[in-house]
């Protein structure tokens, strides 16, 4: 194996380590909740337990349950079983094909597929040994009631609950001894939509695995079809339908060859790959499919029966892309291969899950933002306008006045919000450092060059936000690169040749004044241009001094629960203080005061001896020629301000805190024309 492959299965084991440090995360959280509520605590963190699974522990707890404890189950047995099964004869008969078919194509992978009936009795189960054998210790044989007042919180007991599709994870049970599971199931209804039962996938393992749920969704409506159609002669035809509901219930490009090479099940994503969405690739070959720039593609798949997540590149659509190949045989009842599954995973939308892993996400919204201020509440708006499309945005203010909150708030309230947001400082990176932090490297580009190379943060964020502060510390000689990046939404890595598109919505900030930058030959011209196609001006805290009480307010609230503190008495003369002070460093100045201050208060209050000396000392401040505006003409610059800005009429009134009547008056007052 080569160097760089090896690398590449480093990198993917290590992606493999982090899915499933992830889990046991989640695991822990999850257990440390439900030891709550065991206890008979009531302060459930229910953005960990999601309402359904606290709804469903509370139903256990009043039936009576005991959590630590493994419930004897009702089995039923003899005469009174075989009444079971022939009451529910002919929907085991029915139902049964579908879960061979799902058993088969689960087979050895540690699942057991149940079908139940609509009171919770198990019908059928199928499943590999291991998983077997736990399951009957546990009471999981045919005839046992799997309600959730005999068997607690599990997938077929709560889907008879809520009669819906259901997934339950590891420590989501109710009762202990089935934490080391994970279950899948979906509901099965008539054609008059009365419940029959349903079909579970279970299996030891705290990990959630999408796939599953949607292959019993799928399955399910496999049934209810043949429940339907009740034909014979249709009973292929709906496994066929079967099978490519569970196909396509997979995100990845996935089909299915045969021995020589015939596709006979492709998913949609698939399709778009290979093929036109008019012209139906099964029932072709794969290399007619292929284009003929993909031999070494088509080779690799004919000459192996297994691989898993083999970095390919593929030509489609008349350019190369990055994806992982995994190929899985298909091994008949009588033991025969007689054919093989092909996934094909984008590169680009893996990438994209590691970097929400890695915590590639804006946590500020607007509704976080706080201010009253009227000029402030302005900017606001002019940035929830911005956030409606896809425009460069330019941030200019002083440091410390919330750019970096407003840039997260922008891409949250976008359509980009699930995408990643990445964000970069290009003032604190080493200037030899910042092209390859922006733009990635290629493995050997430079000394100490990451071995495999390395993404940049513009292709980390394709798809979502980058955000670009202090833009104007960008070397001259990079802003040329920047503007080619923004032009052709291609990147190069440092050292490579290869072009990558990218899809990526740029928002910059800097504290400097750009147009004397340029002037000084210090940041292009034709870079600003294609920045600042939106500029949002944001306002220094000394010109918010409404603010300051709320603000204070504000990061008080904030700081009580980290810091232990309750504060329930703040001193007039701190406000006062607060209020004559400058604030040179804005509102992250105000937020790390009011810290220091409540980490040496006495008691529940925050009293006037706190106040540091530099704030303190601060002397009433001469009156600056912006400070001789006149309210009047403050209030006119606003309102002109809304009206650019398309404010509604009933909107600019309620901003200023008067009636449609008085803001008329004002427009007469100030001789501002306004359209009828």
């Amino acid at each position: 194996m080569s160097i760089k492959k090896s690398r590449e299965l480093q990198l993917f084991n290590e992606a493999k380590r982090r899915e499933l440090d992830y889990y046991k995360d989640k695991y822990r959280r999850t257990l440390k909740e439900w030891e709550k509520f065991v206890t008979g605590r009531d302060d459930i963190d229910e953005t960990v337990i999601p309402p359904e699974v606290l709804t469903a522990w509370i139903r256990c707890r009043n039936y009576g349950i005991d959590p630590l404890r493994l419930p004897k189950k009702n089995i039923k047995k003899g005469k009174e079983l075989a009444k079971l099964l022939e009451r529910n004869r002919e929907f085991i008969d029915v139902s049964s094909p579908f879960l061979k078919n799902l058993y088969q194509f689960l087979k050895g992978s540690g699942f057991n597929v149940v079908l139940f009936d609509r009171e919770g009795y198990l019908l059928e189960i199928m499943g590999d040994h291991d998983i077997a054998e736990t399951m009957k210790n546990a009471g999981g044989v045919v005839g046992a009631l799997w309600n959730e007042q005999s068997a607690g919180h599990n997938v077929s007991g709560t889907i008879i609950e809520v009669k819906r599709p259901i997934q339950i994870f590891g420590s989501q049970h109710y009762i202990k001894d089935y934490h080391g599971e994970t279950g899948s199931g979906a509901p099965i209804f008539s054609s008059d939509g009365e419940l029959l039962g349903g079909i579970t996938l279970t299996a030891r393992n705290f990990r959630v695995n999408p796939h599953t749920l949607g292959m019993a969704v799928a399955a399910a409506y496999a049934v209810e079809n043949e429940l339907r159609t009740r034909k014979a002669f249709a009973e292929s035809q709906t496994a066929y339908r079967y099978q490519q509901a569970v196909i396509t219930s997979i995100p990845e490009a996935m089909l299915t060859v045969d021995n020589f090479g015939i596709i006979s099940l492709c998913n949609d994503p698939a399709q778009k790959l290979f093929s036109s969405p008019s012209v139906p690739a099964e029932g072709k070959s794969l290399s007619a499919v292929l284009a003929k720039e993909n031999a070494l593609l088509l080779k690799l798949i004919a000459n192996n029966d297994a691989i898993t997540d083999k970095e390919v590149r593929i030509f489609f659509h008349k350019a190369w892309h990055d994806y992982t190949l995994t190929l899985t045989p298909i091994i008949s009842a009588e033991n025969e291969h007689i054919g093989k599954i092909v996934v094909l995973n984008e590169i680009k939308r893996a990438r994209t899950m590691v970097t929400k892993m890695l915590g590639a996400r804006a946590a500020y919204r607007f509704e976080d933002i706080c201010g009253q201020n009227p000029k402030f509440l302005v900017t606001i708006e002019q940035a929830k306008m911005v956030a409606r499309n896809d425009s460069n945005v330019l941030l200019l203010g002083k440091s410390g006045t919330g750019k970096d909150i407003f840039a997260q708030s922008i891409h949250n309230a976008s359509s980009r919000r699930e995408g990643p947001y990445v964000a970069i400082n290009c003032g604190a990176i080493p200037r030899d450092l910042i092209a390859s932090e922006l733009f990635g490297h290629e493995e050997g580009a430079f000394t100490g060059s990451r071995r495999g190379g390395s993404p940049g943060k513009f292709e980390l964020a394709d798809g979502g936000t980058i955000f670009l502060d202090e833009i104007a510390e960008i070397p001259l000689e990079l802003q040329i690169v920047l503007l080619r990046v923004i032009e052709d939404k291609t990147i190069t890595r440092i050292g490579g040749k290869q072009t990558r598109k990218i899809d990526v919505r740029i928002i910059t900030a800097t504290n400097k004044n750009l147009r004397e930058e340029i002037e000084k030959g210090n940041f292009r011209e034709d870079l600003f241009y294609r920045i600042n196609v939106f500029n949002i001006e944001m306002i220094p805290l000394r010109e918010r001094p409404d603010d300051i009480p709320l603000l204070t307010r504000w990061f008080i609230k904030k700081y009580e629960d980290s810091l232990g503190r309750h504060i329930k008495h703040v001193d007039d003369h701190i406000i006062e203080a607060f209020l004559r002070y400058s604030w040179p460093g804005n509102i992250r100045e105000l937020q790390n005061v009011v810290e220091r201050m409540m980490n040496f208060a006495r008691a529940n209050e925050l009293s006037g001896d706190l106040i540091p000396p530099e704030i303190i000392k601060t002397r009433p401040k001469l009156l600056q020629i912006s400070d001789l505006e006149s309210p009047e003409e403050n209030e006119k610059k606003m309102i002109i301000k809304m009206l650019e800005l398309n404010f509604h009429k009933m909107k600019i009134a309620e901003k200023l805190n008067v009636s449609r009547a008085t803001l008329y008056r004002k427009f007469k007052k100030y001789s501002i024309r306004i359209s009828k």
